[in-house]
């Protein structure tokens, strides 16, 4: 029987970079569990498919939220991707960080090295920003971010300079300096294609003679030897 250094349950966006993290030394094995299937699928790759994937059951767990009074009782749909690359794999691909407050909220609160300025060199090191680098942004790293602003609808600008009369502020960036405002997003593509974590992090690591990825692989219970956890049980 074959063992490994760390198990990985789901292939989503943390379980693809902290596969690739747990292996680029060579130093552990690491086997992911995936419940779901490959991400080698048209309307994954294709940018614009997500519109295919928002209720596909082959590729989404299509979770409800529960019933919410102010919707008058309705339940709102909640997709999560189920295959390599997880919800980043079927989502809009709109790159935006958490907000400053929240980050600085957290180490606030006793959990120090989460505030957004200990955090800000890590995203910057993640990115490959086609719009380049500067104080908010890193190019070099493995998830592409590309640059929408040149190629949107000439009715685009019209429509954000309708904001600004409105009296909204114009925000090149909505991951620079500030995120309130009106602006165009970046997202996660590279070449006419989806740039998902799966992309990013864990088919690189893929590559790698000590990472396994078994997909189709529905995790059921972590197995423990007293307090330590020492295998995943899955069908």
């Amino acid at each position: 029987m074959q063992t490994y250094d760390f198990i990985i349950v789901g292939s989503g966006s943390a379980g693809s970079v902290v596969a690739d993290k747990l292996s680029a030394s060579g130093r552990f094995s690491v086997l992911v569990l995936e419940a779901g299937g490959t991400d080698q699928r048209f309307y994954v790759q294709m940018p614009l498919g997500y519109g295919k994937t928002f209720f596909d059951p082959a590729v989404n767990w299509n979770y409800k939220a529960e019933p919410d009074p102010g919707l008058a009782g309705n339940a709102d749909h909640w997709p999560r991707g189920k295959l390599l690359g997880g919800s980043s794999s079927i989502n809009a691909m709109v790159f935006i960080r958490g907000a400053r407050e929240d980050f600085d909220a957290w180490a606030a609160a006793g959990n120090p090295g989460w505030g957004y300025d200990d955090l800000l060199p890590s995203f910057k090191a993640m990115e490959d920003n086609a719009a380049g680098a500067d104080q908010w942004r890193g190019v070099g790293g493995p998830l592409h971010i590309t640059d929408c602003s040149r190629a949107v609808h000439p009715l685009t600008k019209r429509y954000l300079a309708a904001a600004e009369q409105a009296g909204l502020p114009f925000n090149p960036d909505f991951n620079g300096a500030f995120q309130e405002g009106v602006g165009v997003y970046q997202i996660t593509t590279r070449n006419g294609r989806r740039m998902s974590a799966a992309r990013a992090f864990l088919r690189p690591a893929m590559k790698r003679s000590n990472v396994r990825v078994e997909t189709n692989a529905l995790a059921t219970r972590i197995l423990f030897e007293g307090k330590r956890a020492v295998g995943v049980e899955y069908e």
